[in-house]
């Protein structure tokens, strides 16, 4: 391709012109680091996952449980701690929504809105089962010891 050019160039057929200015770069997509749910939906599924290992850790006390139950609690935090660091990362213009925006809204999903209930529902049903199962076992090991 370049051979092409060259022979042009030499032969007088070609004009060489200065390159365009650069425009400046255009996103197109506003940047958004938010997960579009109100902040204490986080905080109660946080809640239920810290509550689930706490309900466990008393009902099968033990001292060398000790310290696999906090390694446990370092993922939770920082399970839900990183991705809080990134919505507060520069660049981010969007703010996460209020229970009361919530509510109005809900939230987009790729299938389409979601209704505040739903969603709500959707958060928290793996951490209040899980809730809900660490009290189950903790009372049938009562029950049983």
């Amino acid at each position: 391709m370049s051979h092409i050019v060259h022979e042009r160039i030499a032969r007088g057929d070609a004009r060489i012109v200065e390159a365009p200015v650069a425009a400046p770069v255009r996103h197109q997509v506003e940047i958004d680091r938010n997960f579009g749910l109100p902040t204490p939906l986080y905080a109660a599924t946080i809640g239920c996952y810290l509550a689930f290992l706490a309900i466990v850790g008393t009902a099968f006390a033990n001292p060398v449980l000790l310290i696999p139950m906090v390694i446990f609690a370092l993922f939770i935090v920082a399970a839900f701690g990183v991705p809080a660091v990134w919505t507060r990362l520069a660049g981010n213009t969007s703010q996460a929504q209020t229970l009361g925006e919530f509510e109005i809204r809900g939230v987009m999903t790729h299938t389409g809105r979601l209704a505040p209930r739903d969603a709500t529902v959707q958060v928290l049903i793996l951490p209040v089962l899980l809730v809900c199962w660490g009290i189950a076992v903790a009372v049938i090991a009562a029950i049983v010891a």
